[in-house]
Formats: structure tokens, C-alpha cells, sequence
């Protein structure tokens, strides 16, 4: 088969499914037009952030990159502006967001699931954050608020290569499939081959979920940069009760 596709056609874009999975913005741009809800997931450690500040009652507004237009994009919406991880004072980091003394209004730029948050924020119905502390909760939400048949696309950010292509990211499979899992759980059918395997991948790192994201090569190389607590924090399944739904361009709590 010809791998180089100008535009997704049919298959690419999972349509007979319910229940859609992709990876990276490109992968967003294939499932999420004409559905009802995308999910983004971006673990470490975009979402995981967003889960923090939302449980804080914090605003979160994505943005692509720490940049000059960052600056007047958080002047414009009156937010502190996130500094890169290890920074002084808030960054992309969980705990930083967790040891706030203030958290009201953030612009929390990354190149990854805000950049892809950011993008859905114009052209999706409706855009979730979701991690691995909220994806039960999540679930839950979807199913009650969602009829029976409604089509979810659910999108693992990834990572990015030095030279900027994608690379698959192991803890966004695992918080795309523990949400969802959580969707069958519920009750929920007609999931693609790409969402199935994802929940399944979940399934089977659960038992033992924190060594997982310790061991995964984001979580490494977090560990050996001395952000351990990041990690932790990220492995916090069902921490969170709170659902981060975008709204007027920013995550808030529900």
C-alpha cells in the first residue's frame, strides 16, 4: 500500500467507528472533523497540568509555543504565562502548578497537546483534557452527557522528534486507553481497532502503572533531568474527579 496520502480518505479518518483514536495534530485533523467530542491526552505533561490547575479552579489556555505571541496572547487574556519546565514559578510541570501559592489564569504553551488543544479550540465541537487523573472521571462525564452513538475522537499528543516529527509516546496510548476503557466500562460500543488496542495497552500496564510511566522513555528521561515528581504525579490514576472542558478558549473545571 502507498503510505503517502495528500489527503485521509475513508479509512484514515475511522468513520464507521463511534469510538476513534489517533496520534499527533495530523492525526487530530483526520478523526476529529464531524465529531461530537475530541479528547486530547498528552500525559506528560501537558494534560496532567491542565488536570492540576482545573482541581485548583485555575484557567488553562493552550498555546502552541513560548514565543513572543505567547506573551501578548497571555497579556490579552490578563494569564500568567508558563515558563519552560524548571523554570522559576509556573511551568510545564505538574508539581509547579500543584506548590502554586497563586493559580488563577495560565497560558501554558507546548508543542504538543496544547499546540494540538489550541488548533481544536476553532474547529472542534468540543475539546477535553484529559490524563491519567481524569480519564475514569472523564468517562463517566461522556457517557452521561453524550447520547449513545456519539462520535469521540480521541487523540494521543506524542512527542516530537529533534528534527519534529512524531514520535509515539507510550504514556498517552495508556491515558488514551484508560479513558477509553472507561467508555466501555460504561456501557460504550463500537470503538475502531486503533481505540480497542489503546484501552487494551491500558488493561495490561495497570497492574503495574507507575513503574510503566517510571520506565517509559518519558518518564526516564524526566527522572534523570530530577523532575521524579512530575512522573508521580502523572501516575495518579483517578486522582482527579474534575473533567477540563475547553471553553471561550480555555480548560476549566466542570
Amino acid at each position: 500500500m502507498n503510505s503517502v496520502l495528500s489527503e485521509p480518505g475513508a479509512p484514515q479518518r475511522q468513520l464507521p467507528y463511534s469510538v476513534r483514536f489517533e496520534w499527533g495534530l495530523d492525526g487530530a485533523r483526520s478523526v476529529v472533523p464531524g465529531a461530537d467530542l475530541a479528547i486530547v491526552v498528552d500525559v506528560l505533561s501537558f494534560t496532567t497540568c491542565v488536570s492540576v490547575a482545573v482541581d485548583r479552579g485555575a484557567l488553562v489556555f493552550p498555546y502552541p509555543q513560548r514565543d513572543a505571541g505567547a506573551s501578548e496572547f497571555a497579556a490579552h487574556h490578563r494569564a500568567a504565562l508558563a515558563g519552560a519546565r524548571g523554570s522559576e514559578g509556573l511551568s510545564l510541570s505538574p508539581a509547579s502548578l500543584l506548590s502554586a501559592h497563586l493559580l488563577d489564569r495560565v497560558v501554558l504553551p507546548s508543542p504538543n497537546g496544547s499546540a494540538i488543544s489550541h488548533e481544536l479550540a476553532v474547529s472542534a465541537r468540543q475539546v477535553v483534557a484529559v490524563s491519567l487523573r481524569n480519564a475514569a472521571a472523564t468517562a463517566d462525564w461522556v457517557h452521561s452527557t453524550l447520547p449513545e452513538g456519539a462520535v469521540i475522537a480521541v487523540i494521543a499528543a506524542g512527542e516530537k522528534w529533534a528534527h519534529g516529527a512524531l514520535r509515539p509516546a507510550l504514556e498517552d496510548q495508556l491515558g488514551a486507553g484508560a479513558f477509553i476503557a472507561g467508555l466501555a466500562a460504561a456501557g460504550r460500543h463500537n470503538f475502531s481497532p486503533e481505540a480497542a488496542a489503546a484501552a487494551a495497552a491500558f488493561d495490561a500496564a495497570e497492574p503495574q502503572l507507575a513503574a510503566v510511566l517510571r520506565g517509559c522513555s518519558s518518564g526516564r528521561e524526566l527522572m534523570d533531568a530530577g523532575y521524579a515528581d512530575d512522573v508521580e504525579i502523572a501516575a495518579g490514576l483517578d486522582a482527579s474527579t474534575t473533567v477540563a472542558l475547553l471553553r471561550d478558549g480555555a480548560f476549566q473545571g466542570v
